[in-house]
């Protein structure tokens, strides 16, 4: 793993480095860049694969204290991160955190040439779902998040509808979901930084006006959605295709929202096609 220094603290990120066009690939909320392990695989011979890891929960070194964490300080930390390593026509690849909208609506989607959206927060969906609405209740109470998380090293625990069930139709590896969860069993400070996220998102009204603000993004753009997704609603998928002027809409069969773990293959398969000959695979 690399790092590099933020304004808000250090992220690591991998690097598959090459010539290829470069391909940033972000991961939502308790996980890390092992998310994207099975796809990053059949794309790194041809194109140059970014993945850091977000603090989200995930990530193994704090953030600074007074770092704003909310939904538009992640965003603007992407796109930071995106300046410090000099990315340039990047295809931004995003599942679970729903930063694009925040990204275009800020103005900081300029080393963005395409946009690749999975299964994702969307619109005023934030946090998401079952699951999202359970966290945002654990952070609100003192000790929390601590406690949602303790309780998830209990392995049965991981596939109830309220905590990951729904997330994948497939089980993560134990030993992947570990690693996600292991910094906020262990670090009470990596736990403050996912409480600053999941607290800080605007009101509705503020989500809603950024979503609108994707109708000026004027570049290719890829949706690529769970077609079972229960968290995030298969309807805002349509509704973000029709919002981006140059957009195409593939519907992923067999998948919940991580379509990185569901259906990988699939997936890099869409990403080949839509970067080589700017549609999706047939």
């Amino acid at each position: 793993m690399a790092e590099v220094h933020l304004a808000a603290g250090t992220v690591e990120y991998q690097d598959t480095g090459g010539k290829g066009p470069v391909v940033v690939l972000l991961h939502g909320v308790a996980m890390d860049g092992s998310l994207w392990r099975n796809v990053v695989r059949p794309l790194r011979a041809d194109f140059r694969c970014v993945v850091p890891t977000l603090p989200l929960g995930g990530h193994r070194t704090p953030m600074r204290p007074d770092a704003d964490l909310s939904v538009a300080g992640v965003a603007r930390l992407v796109a930071e991160f995106l300046d410090a390593l000099d990315l340039r026509d990047v295809t931004l690849v995003m599942s679970d955190w729903g930063g694009a909208q925040a990204l275009v609506a800020l103005g900081r989607d300029e080393r963005i040439g395409r946009l690749v959206i999975t299964s994702c927060e969307a619109f005023d969906n934030f946090p998401p779902g079952v699951p999202g609405s359970n966290l945002y209740m654990s952070a609100k109470m003192p000790g929390g998040i601590n406690l949602a998380f303790k309780l998830l090293k209990a392995k049965p625990m991981r596939r109830l509808p309220m905590t990951w069930g729904w997330m994948s139709k497939r089980p993560v590896p134990h030993e992947v979901m570990d690693a996600w969860f292991t910094p906020l069993w262990t670090s009470a400070e990596i736990r403050r930084d996912l409480r600053k996220y999941v607290l800080g998102v605007p009101q509705k009204s503020e989500l809603l006006r950024w979503a609108e603000k994707l109708r000026d993004f004027d570049r290719p753009a890829l949706v690529a959605w769970a077609a079972e997704d229960k968290v995030m609603p298969l309807e805002h998928g349509r509704r973000l295709a029709e919002l981006l002027p140059k957009s195409e809409l593939v519907e992923i069969a067999d998948s919940y929202t991580l379509i990185p773990e569901d259906q990988p293959a699939r997936l890099a398969a869409h990403i080949r096609s839509f970067l080589l000959t700017g549609k999706a695979a047939g």
